[in-house]
């Protein structure tokens, strides 16, 4: 039998009217700690949530790994690279891939008669995964493209149609300038959708289209593309995944053929993903602090108990308990309390994520924080995480406080009573 647990959870439960100051400074720190810990719940959920939305949004702009022409930089104007390439069929079955398509980009302009908008056009194929713009498509309807008619419908954003002055079903004139030709080529497009994915910055720039209008602008042949988009089923896997795919495209690489290289998008957008990172820190400073708070108002109450318990500390050494016996016994009392406020702090926490998942109660400016509502990540395994830090990190600031039980002399306590 646990003599110290079984002491504690006595003193745990105990229905004395006699009213101690400890009762009250205890329901001090209890409160103390379940707000702390909704708190650090709501901030994770938040700061996840933010990251995961942001991350997404940029993704799916840009898929989560390309493979590109070398000779390709990054203002969007590309080198051509053969799209019958003999790894793609190895790297759609490579662990983690969701998704392997073609695309092509072009940077141009859209001139209204009174507006003019710098953009970069995006081809696809048929074998694109729209469910991003689909998701975000807030008027009309996704481009029709098949492999067969060339298609002059286009996707814009809805921030470029306030811009311009046009709305779904205008046609609107783009331009597009090539190195060795002295005049701009035109494409005279019909707006079928409008998008917008809160990313202005994004959003004002890629139209989406047909990669055959394209292959038309750069003289390329039907077989040719800016290079390959890879999907993957999980972000923390894309430098793995990215090697892995460097890995076969390098051996399948002949002496003769186009040199291909590989990216991720975090390198092409380091700006935004770096300051998603520094996200990271503000959270783990936040953590710190309150659970340093939590800490040190358990331990205001605990040395408030020994003091109270002294009596019985005494009691417990005359009848032979050495110090760490007893310790254990005000440990074991200080997790229970500790856990009676986690049990409210993940009620708050966990309450405050679920009404705004779904019903979206904070609100944001897109503009300043690129989502129009605060976005929460529930997720069990960090709530699971964060009680388990909370009662360590608690329990741990406590072991040296407790060392005030062998200050108690048992001859004195129990003579003074």
């Amino acid at each position: 039998m646990n003599t110290e647990l079984f002491i504690s959870r006595r003193l745990f439960f105990e229905k004395s009217d006699k009213r101690f100051l400890s009762q009250k400074i205890i329901r001090i720190a209890l409160v103390g700690i379940a707000l702390g810990l909704a708190v650090m719940i709501i901030s994770v959920a938040v700061v996840t949530g933010f990251k995961n939305e942001i991350r997404n949004k940029v993704i799916g702009f840009g898929s989560h790994i390309q493979v590109i022409n070398f000779d390709s930089n990054n203002s969007y104007e590309t080198q051509p690279v053969s799209r019958q390439q003999p790894f793609l069929e190895q790297l759609a079955a490579l662990p983690g891939v969701k998704q392997l398509q073609v695309f092509s980009t072009k940077p141009g302009m859209i001139k209204t008669d009174e507006y003019i908008q710098g953009i970069v056009f995006k081809g696809v194929d048929s074998g694109y995964d729209w469910d991003f713009f689909r998701n975000n498509i807030v008027s009309g309807h996704l481009p029709a493209i098949n492999d067969s008619v060339r298609s002059d419908e286009i996707l814009i954003s809805q921030q470029v149609s306030k811009l311009l002055e046009v709305a779904v079903g205008d046609r609107v004139v783009l331009y597009f300038v090539n190195e060795d030709e002295s005049n701009p080529r035109m494409l005279q497009l019909t707006i079928c959708g409008l998008y917008n994915t809160g990313m202005e910055e994004l959003d004002n720039l890629f139209v989406l289209g047909d990669l055959q209008q394209v292959q038309r602008l750069n003289n390329w042949k039907s077989d040719q593309v800016s290079g390959f988009e890879i999907v993957i089923s999980d972000f923390n896997r894309i430098n793995e995944i990215e090697q892995d795919v460097r890995n076969i495209v390098i051996n399948y690489s002949n002496e003769n053929d186009t040199i291909l290289r590989t990216t991720n998008i975090a390198r092409e957008y380091p700006q935004i993903f770096d300051w998603l990172s520094v996200l990271d820190m503000n959270v783990w400073i936040i953590l710190l602090l309150i659970a340093i708070v939590a800490g040190f108002n358990m331990i205001s109450g605990l040395l408030v108990l020994i003091l109270e318990r002294s009596k019985m500390i005494g009691i417990l050494k005359a009848l032979g308990s050495p110090n760490w016996s007893i310790r254990k016994v005000f440990l074991y009392l200080s997790v229970f309390l500790t856990s009676r406020g986690m049990i409210w702090g993940n009620s708050i926490g966990i309450a405050f994520i679920l009404i705004q998942n779904y019903f979206n109660v904070f609100k944001l400016n897109p503009a300043t924080y690129y989502v129009d509502v605060v976005p929460v990540n529930f997720s069990i395994m960090h709530i699971v995480l964060l009680n388990v830090g909370t009662i360590l990190a608690t329990t741990l600031m406590l072991i040296l406080p407790s060392y005030l039980v062998s200050k108690i002399s048992p001859e004195k306590t129990i003579r003074f009573d």
